[in-house]
């Protein structure tokens, strides 16, 4: 399968397993705010065809890169961010994964990052919804806090509520998956 079919595909795994669309009422995001479209990936990126689909076209994503390691905020990176780590290692040319806490630990190591990074290592910060980029804008900050360097951030979906230019104001690159209205045009041809 090329990246093209890869792509259509978890599109395809989107509109079936994690996108719910009503016109009344509407849903409640973690913003707050209301929307008649709702994203829930965890049913795609802890799918097993999902999270290989997944890996497969973030790596490519990143072919051009030297980065070492990939993660963000706890929960929604974490099955993106491990399986591209899993993709990665089969490929040759391993990213690693690493989890950003949400709340630090107020024992042990009291680390915000969990996962074996250096300070000075090139990252990518990785998101599965980004609405106004609040999640993604604490990984980074947390990660910056860390020592690492970060080359971009990849979202699964862009919800193109404001969110990509929110997080551009912080980081020089931000690229989607997937944008919402990719997955609107599909889901109206369904």
């Amino acid at each position: 399968m090329d990246i093209r079919d890869t792509k259509k595909r978890l599109a395809e795994m989107i509109i079936e397993k994690s996108f719910k669309y009503r016109d009344h009422p509407p849903f409640t995001l973690a913003s707050g705010k209301t929307s008649n479209y709702y994203f829930n990936c965890k049913p795609t990126t802890l799918d097993p065809e999902g999270m290989n689909l997944i890996g497969e076209i973030i790596f490519d994503m990143l072919a051009d890169t030297d980065v070492t390691a990939a993660g963000g905020l706890t929960l929604g990176a974490d099955p993106i961010a491990n399986a591209l780590a899993v993709i990665s290692y089969q490929k040759g040319k391993p990213i690693r994964s690493f989890i950003v806490r949400k709340d630090v630990k107020g024992h042990g190591t009291k680390s915000a990052i969990e996962g074996n990074v250096k300070p000075g290592e090139k990252v990518v910060i990785i998101d599965d919804v980004i609405t106004t980029g609040g999640s993604t804008i604490t990984a980074i900050e947390r990660v910056r806090e860390a020592g690492l360097m970060i080359d971009r951030v990849i979202a699964l979906i862009d919800r193109e509520e404001g969110g990509r230019e929110n997080i551009l104001a912080h980081v020089d690159r931000v690229d989607a998956v997937l944008t919402r209205t990719e997955i609107m045009s599909l889901y109206r041809k369904v």
